[in-house]
């Protein structure tokens, strides 16, 4: 795969208020086997568990329970990105195998920015081949950009592509994935990597949350590979974070004070947080959110469990207290807890 794996540190400790920037402070030890290598066969099945920040309490239960959890009408924010077949498996006129892992869409809508390996032995202008009547040509290597054969390329990857799963599951993708690594309300195709908290709803589950009161509301945020990009500075704050398109309804903001809003994904309290530091509704997002940052929008956040060193974990230390979360984290590996993509979910109240 494209995708590389970081490579393990020495066990870092609780940091003190001086050393929280520190990349450091953001590992911890995972036993493989916790590495969720499939989805649940019931989505809302998964194990969740239950952060009070206000009580500094932990408590374990099942996704299905969401509801025990949440305040009367709550707000529920999700992202519709859909997952596209990212991932490309062609060959060169000479016969060699080609692996392109597109990235980002360009305006004319032929075109993507990409990942190919092995990009030293393509040559700028070479045709890739994929099958089913669609080629692509390598036409900026320096900046890996690859020019298809049809227009909207994305509507024919169906043909072709590979749901793109993660590094850390160790198998190749199957037909179960297209489906499993997906959410229930994904819409607008985009993303290259799936908003992995909401894979924990069923569209039972969604209809007995509304029932009892509480209201979905839908955002977009298409994940690029730049969410999966290590931080790589001792010092966090250096960090130059990747930047993804978002969009949102101002509707979506209820005008009225009071509405308790639940973030389902850091990728949602990303574009929430965005939207109330500029007032922008769509555009990009750099915003890179770690311990000290004050939250002017979300009441709540559910998340998966999420990598050692990523802005993800950084994310959730901030929302919830670095080191109430690091506590959590060390609760749900002793627990054998399910990780990452597949894994089990975390509710932060």
């Amino acid at each position: 795969m494209i995708f590389q794996n970081q490579k393990p540190s020495k066990t870092a400790s609780h940091p003190s208020p001086s050393n929280i920037f520190r990349l450091q402070s953001y590992f911890y030890q995972l036993p493989d086997e916790l590495i969720a290598q499939e989805a649940l066969p019931d989505r809302d099945r998964a194990r969740l568990l239950i952060i009070d920040r206000k009580q500094g309490t932990i408590r374990h239960d099942s996704f299905n329970h969401l509801n025990n959890y949440l305040p009367a009408n709550s707000q529920l924010i999700v992202n519709n990105s859909k997952v596209i077949p990212a991932r490309l498996l062609g060959h060169r006129a000479t016969g060699g195998a080609v692996e392109v892992f597109l990235l980002n869409s360009l305006e004319d809508q032929f075109s993507f920015e990409a990942l190919l390996r092995p990009l030293k032995k393509i040559r700028e202008g070479e045709v890739i081949d994929f099958g089913s009547g669609i080629s692509a040509v390598l036409e900026n290597k320096e900046k890996r950009i690859v020019r298809f054969n049809k227009k909207n390329i994305i509507r024919h990857l169906q043909k072709v592509g590979h749901i793109p799963l993660p590094p850390y599951i160790k198998r190749l993708d199957n037909a179960r994935d297209q489906e499993d690594y997906q959410t229930v309300y994904a819409k607008l195709p985009g993303s290259v990597a799936s908003p992995t908290a909401g894979l924990h709803f069923t569209k039972g589950l969604i209809k007995e949350l509304k029932v009892q009161g509480h209201r979905f509301s839908e955002l977009t945020l298409h994940i690029n590979y730049g969410t999966f990009k290590p931080v790589e500075c001792d010092d966090i704050r250096l960090h130059p974070m990747h930047t993804e398109f978002y969009s949102l309804n101002k509707n979506v903001i209820p005008a009225k004070e009071g509405i308790y809003k639940v973030a389902v994904g850091t990728t949602s309290c990303r574009v929430l947080e965005s939207v109330a530091r500029t007032k922008v509704y769509a555009g990009s997002t750099d915003i890179f959110i770690y311990p000290g940052y004050q939250f002017q929008m979300v009441d709540a956040l559910i998340t998966n469990f999420h990598l050692p060193y990523s802005t993800l974990l950084m994310l959730v230390c901030a929302f919830g207290g670095y080191d109430l979360i690091m506590k959590a984290y060390k609760e749900a590996i002793k627990e054998r807890y399910r990780f990452y993509s597949y894994g089990d979910a975390m509710l932060i109240v």
